[in-house]
């Protein structure tokens, strides 16, 4: 049966769009951090970030429910729902980032951050990292490093590379030095290619990047240069926001900046089509004057009323903070059970986003994608759904809901230990 649906698939969406695992799995329903494939098999999992408060948790089930059973519009009349959303929302923000534009992705947030940033800067110059995602729009393709791309790379964009204090050979201060010498370098080559410098675009937990761990003042030294040039800080905080890493509702905060725009999306509606790009009254206003701005779909009251429910979940549920007493107990887990293992780098990441690099060699100087990929394809055997990242797809990429509890933890642990002992001895 899953052998004809993935024909079937391939006959009406192409043989280009993407699946995990070497066999595919045909998945029927899912709850909390469990899902059911066609066969009535269980996963645990631990990956995916869209079902924030677990998958079809009944309170934002029941607000979808409900609110599309009274009234479903655009913002273009009055609505209570996207107001209360809007206003709950801008609670969980430092006090100068008050306002709200609602979309319905993270593509779409990122890609209107980028328009804000480009007409309030009259500047077109753009800095990423060397190694990102952020959204799947031209504008985007034209600036992601870490997925094939063929528009290629941007005349107007320069990479920098995330510093990472688990991997460098140097210490902290001389990598820190290095790495904003080379943002600096990039700032003048912008400007002396005559784009200037509109915005600096990265995800705080750097989790394409392979989570790295950058060293303290990175991202502030970075931030001080692209506003000194002229330009904006835009956090993506699709894969950081939310309570994920446990100690700060965004990820930006753990990393001691305020940007100017933050661009939201997945996790947001629990899996319904919800974004967002929170910035500051004059930025709003100013792109306001020159632009009408209109997204039919987002900021609907079904949506606002999904949004506002995900709030309350994490609020009522004390997910961030059980984000951060369970990211804390598998972080020391993992690292006692990684430790007998030579060919296996630190545990990294934050709350309930982490993982560990792979290596070829006892010196740990030849990631191993393969290894990595035969821990993931084992795990799925053991009932455990992860993935893998980072340039050289050598470091597993775990990131449950945020519903994950200490049995759940416990389970992850010990089918780690197992994967791992069988498959490095």
């Amino acid at each position: 049966m899953t052998h004809d649906l993935l024909q079937r698939r391939i006959a009406t969406l192409g043989p280009h769009s993407p699946l995990f695992y070497n066999e595919p799995i045909e998945l029927v329903s899912a709850e909390g951090v469990w899902m059911t494939d066609v066969a009535g098999k269980r996963y645990l999992d631990t990956y995916n970030n869209v079902p924030h408060v677990g998958h079809c948790h009944p309170r934002v089930i029941e607000a979808m429910r409900a609110q599309a059973s009274t009234l479903n519009i655009h913002t273009r009349y009055l609505n209570d729902r996207v107001v209360d959303y809007a206003e709950a929302l801008l609670e969980n923000f430092e006090p100068s980032l008050d306002r709200v534009f609602f979309t319905n992705s993270g593509s779409e947030s990122n890609e209107l951050a980028f328009r804000v940033a480009t007409q309030h800067t009259g500047n077109t110059g753009v800095l990423v990292s060397d190694f990102s995602y952020h959204g799947n729009t031209a504008y985007l393709a034209g600036l992601t490093t870490g997925l094939t791309a063929h528009e290629g790379l941007g005349e107007h964009v320069r990479t920098i590379h995330i510093p990472d204090t688990l991997s460098s050979a140097l210490g902290d201060e001389e990598l820190l030095a290095t790495s904003l010498a080379e943002v600096d370098a990039a700032i003048s080559s912008l400007v002396a290619a005559g784009h200037g410098v509109a915005a600096v675009l990265v995800d705080s937990l750097f989790s394409t990047e392979g989570l790295c761990h950058t060293p303290d003042g990175y991202l502030a030294g970075v931030a001080e240069r692209v506003r000194a040039a002229g330009g904006l800080v835009i956090a993506d905080e699709v894969q950081s926001g939310f309570g994920r890493t446990g100690s700060h509702f965004w990820g930006y905060q753990r990393l001691g900046i305020v940007p100017d725009l933050v661009t939201l999306g997945k996790p947001m509606g629990n899996g319904h089509p919800l974004g967002g790009v929170v910035t500051t009254e004059a930025l709003l206003d100013e792109f306001g004057r020159r632009n009408m701005y209109f997204n039919t779909f987002a900021g609907t009251p079904v949506s606002a009323a999904v949004g506002l429910a995900v709030l309350d979940v994490m609020r009522d549920e004390d997910l961030m903070n059980r984000s951060a007493q369970l990211g804390a107990l598998i972080n020391q887990r993992l690292t006692e059970i990684t430790s007998h293992y030579d060919r296996i780098g630190p545990v990294r990441g934050a709350g309930l986003f982490f993982g560990f690099e792979l290596y070829s060699d006892a010196g740990q100087s030849q990631p191993d994608a393969a290894l990595t990929r035969a821990i993931v394809e084992d795990m799925r055997e053991r009932g455990v759904l992860m993935s893998k990242i980072g340039p050289n797809d050598s470091v597993l990429k775990i990131r449950p809901p945020l519903a994950f509890q200490s049995e759940h933890a416990e389970l992850l642990l010990r089918e780690m230990e197992g994967s791992l002992a069988g498959l490095l001895g």
